[in-house]
């Protein structure tokens, strides 16, 4: 490794020495071109903090254009991170998840955190070449290394960045180095993305790494847990599906499998086993596909977060409407990828109703199926398929129930050796509207037989007419949930949408002045958070002094909420 002894430094070193525990130095560091913001190969950095168990180097370039000032302030942070992760990331990761390499390949005991210039969607990296020598790896920095945005050291999730990080280091030394086997991409990233909430990262809520990864989730809930681009969407699911194993499971899962000879599914599977459950992941990824889309713990433990706000997380489903005009019939296909959620929601018919399935894929699907009744759910189902992989839901008195139907499918076979390019898997939903005894007997349908259009009358035209827009009426309420504006009772935030106490909250924003735009849309974005943090400003001794703090956030949480139902019901 090549040292750089800077000039400046060379006619004050005795000076130096006396002031400083180490001395000062510039090292040349190899780097990820495809994370760097230059797309630089190799940087020049600083030691700039040395710590009980790091070292905290900083990119010279980045350094030598910050004020006065700002060094004054990075050093401080760069310190109050040494200490956090000396007392906090170090001790307690080590503990849950196992040591890195220590001594490693440098024979040094402290890790090596270096803040670099990286693209403005890069939090952090590790890569495994550092972890072998230059005569297998020359690219390598032959150490036990970590790197950073430098973006990250004045953020708020610095700690948690680092903790992702500092992770990657320990699966490493758990799998690479002690096991020779590789851990599968997704499974290493879901460690990592939980260490920040086993450290406590995560409360409180605003602005941390939880936050944003349920923003990412809930903008798209159907990406695939195994196939790993690195992209927001991959961090989104993978942090919620971690949320939800560990509240359920226990943090041992994510331990176990770590230090199990397998790797991906099969080592989860092996880890649930070794506990003592009976359940294997594609069972449970089933469960966490049902929380995510009804979060009720009515159902069952398994169907619900039980804190916030993961307890607030609802995704909608892709409505199928059938028309209740004679008999309605369609026929669907889809493709989805392996362990990948997808929720068909299907209202209408104004009959019984049918749904055949069908794997039209040499895989097999598992289904679940939720019945609802006025937009609550009474239980959850798993539809039993054949040989074939077919299977039918039949439900003679759907619309007489006021009933929904939502169909969970899932492929789950593949157990490791993922792709960023997982193939698509097909199935067909074929739904029909079927007469029932209770339609024939019971039912006063005024004479009108079912019969092509031409052949109506008049007025059996304008019963189907009045019919048809009673059905548009209740679509417009699936739609809206059956919601009211009378109160505010969950916390909202960032990122929700299609949902209807954020049509609620905007509603009342704008009728209270503070949400000019009125835009309601049910769609928790930006405007919909100024407004929020106006209306907190505003009513600053009720709503944030109690808190203790200065500025609004946008989060609706509780002392907001209160807010808001005592102006609603004046």
């Amino acid at each position: 490794m090549k040292l750089v002894l800077k000039t400046k430094l060379f006619f004050v070193i005795t000076l130096a020495f006396i002031a400083l525990p180490f001395f000062v130095f510039a090292e040349d560091f190899y780097v990820d071109s495809d994370y760097d913001a230059q797309e630089r190969e190799e940087i020049s950095a600083d030691l700039k903090y040395r710590s009980n168990d790091a070292y905290f180097y900083v990119e010279d370039d980045w350094w030598g254009d910050l004020s006065s000032n700002q060094k004054a302030s990075a050093n401080t942070k760069l310190t109050e991170l040494g200490e956090e992760f000396d007392n906090v990331i170090y001790p307690q990761l080590t503990d849950i998840y196992g040591e890195e390499w220590n001594p490693g390949i440098d024979s040094n005991r402290r890790v090596t955190v270096i803040f670099t210039q990286m693209q403005e969607n890069a939090g952090g990296y590790f890569r495994n070449i550092d972890e072998y020598r230059k005569i297998q790896v020359p690219e390598s920095n032959q150490r036990e290394i970590v790197y950073l945005n430098v973006q990250v050291l004045f953020s708020n999730v610095a700690e948690a960045y680092l903790a992702h990080e500092f992770t990657h280091l320990i699966t490493f030394n758990q799998k690479n180095r002690l096991q020779r086997i590789e851990e599968d991409v997704w499974l290493n990233e879901l460690r990592a993305e939980y260490a920040p909430t086993l450290l406590g990262y995560d409360s409180p809520y605003e602005e941390t790494n939880l936050e944003k990864r349920i923003d990412y989730f809930i903008l798209s809930p159907s990406d695939s847990l195994t196939e790993w681009k690195s992209e927001e969407r991959d961090y989104g699911i993978i942090n919620i599906f971690a949320q939800y194993l560990v509240e359920h499971y226990g943090v041992e899962i994510l331990t176990d499998s770590l230090r199990s000879p397998y790797v991906g599914i099969a080592s989860l599977n092996y880890a649930l086993a070794l506990n003592g459950f009976d359940k294997k992941m594609d069972q449970i990824f089933l469960d966490f596909l049902v929380t995510v889309l009804i979060n009720d713990c009515d159902l069952g433990e398994e169907y619900c977060f039980s804190e916030e706000p993961l307890n607030y997380i609802r995704i909608a489903p892709n409505l199928l409407y059938l028309p209740s005009t004679q008999q309605a019939s369609m026929s669907l296909v889809y493709a989805i990828k392996q362990w990948s959620g997808h929720w068909y929601k299907v209202i209408g018919g104004g009959k019984g109703l049918e749904v055949d399935f069908a794997s039209l894929s040499d895989k097999n699907f598992n289904v679940a199926y939720l019945i609802q009744r006025n937009n609550k759910a009474e239980e959850v189902k798993f539809l039993e398929l054949d040989d074939e992989q077919k299977g039918t839901i039949a439900l003679p008195y759907f619309s007489q129930n006021n009933q929904s139907l939502i169909i969970i499918p899932l492929v789950s076979e593949k157990i490791t050796d993922f792709s960023d390019s997982e193939p698509f898997w097909r199935f067909s939903l074929d739904i029909r509207t079927v007469e029932s005894s209770q339609d024939s007997d019971d039912v006063d349908n005024g004479g009108v037989e079912d019969k092509p259009i031409s052949e109506l009358t008049i007025e059996e035209l304008e019963q189907r007419i009045a019919e048809i827009i009673g059905l548009i009426n209740a679509l417009k309420q699936e739609i809206a949930k059956l919601g009211s504006c009378s109160t505010i009772d969950n916390n909202l935030y960032y990122g929700l949408r299609s949902n209807n106490g954020v049509k609620c909250l905007q509603q009342f924003l704008n009728e209270q002045g503070f949400y000019p735009e009125g835009i309601i849309s049910g769609n928790f974005l930006e405007l919909t958070k100024q407004a929020v943090i106006k209306f907190q400003e505003e009513y600053y001794n009720e709503i944030l002094a109690p808190l203790g703090i200065e500025n609004g956030t946008g989060y609706v949480g509780s002392s907001t909420r209160e807010k808001i139902n005592q102006l609603l019901t004046q």
